[in-house]
């Protein structure tokens, strides 16, 4: 044996009897103290020098058992709680079905698997922002609740990633259960997944293909279930997302079937004027990826007996299929038409947007870019606006860490200022007092909208979005309204998707 693997095999054991003597002092103590270990080993590990433990236990009746959480300061978190079954085996390209039953109770303390996609060698977060494990068995979500809540708003958080990547355990609700809102963090499943289209699958069922889409819908309908148990109130929901979330929160207004299931929608950063994406030419398109990827023409039983690791990296443009059983037309025909959920709704765009472009863009094409993501916001909220009242924003706020180099807010840079918490890639140090005033501001925004419906914040009122005054929020290093903002260059942009360019 080597010197590294002996000295792993030591390490290996060390882990085993330090978890080990932690349950048999708890033991010894009673049952709390024993779920008080298991929490702490759960997100701690027991291999390095431990943080100092949860404030204390939380647990939660839900409809497939009782989950076991913890409490850290304001808030109860609840990690990796299933809200459908593990679509695995005959479940791949099937329909959610409900969560399997556990006994006893569940630990839901440490973060769930994300759903399989390609993780960087290194470790380090890809495009999506997640790393660490994958599985198939991921369909769960993250709450994080006010203590003692009783009805309080519900938050139910869609991530990004190009329906290719990103998981929901990545995003930290601590300030939104501070405030008084429980947030809900999901994964779906994603790429081919999620979004794939088989000749099989056209023969064998409807709706096809949308398997990602049917997966934020499950989850919706179990928040509705089952979110009173952590004291929300499911008459009051509202959906966010950023990115391709975003676009996944206007999909969901555009579907007849999420009637009921949310109150409210934000969207950051969703994107432009895309063609729907059409099962049929999907299909051409992803069997032709099988082909590429040294695959051939399988058939389904032979796609479902390979690992998802292998599917998950096949490249290809995946999102929300047009099709009659589930998605009838696509959001940007919904909004025109007047079929949208009628809902308040926050829209808006990054001044950086730009950043997803490749190095070999001009200056002038990559304006050009970002003017698209915000002449489709102000779009929306346009015909938005004829129903429930919409809000629409601009976000141009540089984090002081970047300054002066740069001069435009990348995409998802709000993100962090949304949830007010600086995440995996921010250290506190590299955080000054006006990058904690822009959080307060946004995150106070959002939270007054889930609570009412409408974003009160900050010392200037945000006014409804009417295409008469065409006045928006920005919030960048001033921030402040802003009436008929970059009219002439959304106006050209407008003229561009209208003639097909």
């Amino acid at each position: 044996m080597s010197r590294a693997a002996i000295a792993g095999l030591v390490s290996a054991l060390a882990v085993l009897r330090g978890a080990l003597t932690g349950v048999i002092v708890a033991l010894a103590l009673g049952g709390a103290a024993l779920a008080g270990v298991l929490i702490a080993m759960a997100i701690f590990g027991t291999a390095r020098a431990q943080p100092a433990p949860p404030d204390g236990l939380a647990r939660a009746s839900v409809e497939s058992g009782v989950v076991l959480g913890f409490i850290r300061g304001p808030a109860a978190i609840f990690r990796d709680v299933p809200y459908a079954a593990p679509p695995v085996g005959p479940l791949r390209w099937a329909p959610p079905k409900p969560p399997l039953a556990w006994p006893g109770e569940r630990v839901a303390a440490a973060p769930g698997p994300s759903c399989p996609q390609p993780m960087n060698p290194d470790g380090s977060p890809n495009l999506g922002a997640a790393n660490g494990r994958t599985s198939e068995d991921c369909l769960q979500l993250n709450v994080f609740a006010p203590k003692d809540a009783k009805g309080a708003p519900v938050m139910v958080w869609l991530h990004g990633g190009g329906y290719a990547a990103g998981a929901g355990w990545i995003y930290d609700g601590q300030s939104f259960a501070r405030d008084g809102v429980v947030f809900v963090a999901i994964n779906y499943r994603l790429g081919m997944l999620g979004f794939f289209a088989h000749p099989d699958l056209a023969k064998a069922a409807k709706p096809i293909g949308n398997y990602g889409l049917m997966d934020q819908i499950a989850a919706l309908q179990w928040v509705k279930r089952n979110i009173a148990a952590f004291g929300g109130d499911p008459g009051n929901v509202t959906i966010a997302g950023e990115s391709a979330g975003g676009s996944s929160v206007l999909t969901l207004l555009a579907t007849p079937s999420t009637k009921g299931l949310f109150h409210k929608a934000i969207v950051q950063s969703a994107g432009v004027w895309n063609p729907p994406r059409d099962p049929r030419a999907s299909e051409v398109a992803q069997m032709a990826a099988l082909g590429r990827a040294g695959l051939g023409r399988p058939g389904l039983d032979a796609l479902r007996a390979l690992p998802a690791d292998r599917l998950a990296a096949i490249p290809g443009d995946y999102g929300p299929m047009v099709e009659d059983a589930l998605l009838p037309r696509p959001p940007t025909r919904a909004f025109a038409e007047g079929n949208a959920a009628d809902v308040p709704l926050i829209i808006g765009w990054n001044s950086g947007e730009d950043s997803l472009l490749g190095p070999g863009a001009t200056s002038d094409q990559r304006q050009a870019y970002t003017d698209g993501w915000g002449a489709y916001a102000r779009w929306v909220a346009a015909k938005a606006s004829g129903g429930q009242p919409a809000w629409l924003y601009h976000f141009s706020y540089v984090g002081s860490r970047f300054r002066p180099g740069m001069t435009t807010a990348a995409h998802a840079a709000e993100v962090q200022y949304m949830l007010e918490y600086w995440g995996r890639r921010t250290p506190a140090s590299m955080v000054a007092a006006d990058d904690r005033a822009m959080a307060s501001l946004m995150h106070g925004c959002w939270v007054a909208f889930a609570k009412t419906g409408v974003p009160a914040c900050g010392s200037e009122a945000w006014p409804a979005y009417d295409p008469a005054t065409d006045q928006l929020m920005e919030f960048g290093n001033a921030s402040g309204l802003r009436t008929h903002f970059r009219k002439p260059e959304l106006d050209a942009a407008m003229a561009r998707a209208s003639a097909g360019k």
